[in-house]
């Protein structure tokens, strides 16, 4: 297993949608294991494939007991509104409240290619919300007014 370095926005990979995943073999299940030991290191609660340069569409989720993981997910239902502050390891020290639905259900694959249905609601609909939207190629600030969007981008970029 080994850390990857987290990409930062404006990072190509960040805002590209990420391809399906068709091999299930050695190399994705490594991946995974790096993806869990990475999001440990930078004490994240979840990882998106996009975050670590691979533009795939694997992620992992992990919060207290909970241990996710998502492959080519889609989600076929979300209900209700809950504003909350988010953060991104790919945005490092900027945090804003941002609208998500309060409950999901996501149909995805786990490392090994076996389909699974998850259902969850609260913090970890967000976690699994923020990820997927990786994988489509938005930032959690991709969510915000336009005004404001502009002046995070604008303000992330002056310090990099």
């Amino acid at each position: 297993m080994s850390v990857h370095r987290i990409r930062e926005y404006p990072d190509p990979v960040l805002v590209s949608p990420a391809e399906k995943v068709v091999d299930f073999d050695d190399s994705l299940l490594s991946l995974v294991e790096d993806m869990w030991e990475t999001m440990a290191q930078y004490d994240g609660v979840g990882l998106a494939a996009p975050q670590i340069g691979l533009g795939i569409q694997v992620a992992v989720v992990g919060w207290k007991d909970r241990k996710i993981v998502l492959v080519n997910p889609e989600v076929i239902e979300a209900e209700g509104e809950a504003v909350q502050e988010e953060g991104c390891l790919s945005a490092p020290g900027i945090f804003e409240k941002v609208t998500r639905p309060c409950r999901v259900v996501v149909i995805a694959q786990d490392e090994k290619g076996v389909s699974q249905r998850i259902e969850e609601s609260g913090f970890l609909a967000r976690a699994i919300m923020h990820e997927i939207d990786h994988l489509q190629g938005h930032l959690f600030f991709d969510r915000l007014s336009p005004l404001k969007r502009r002046f995070l981008k604008r303000k992330i970029q002056k310090r990099g």
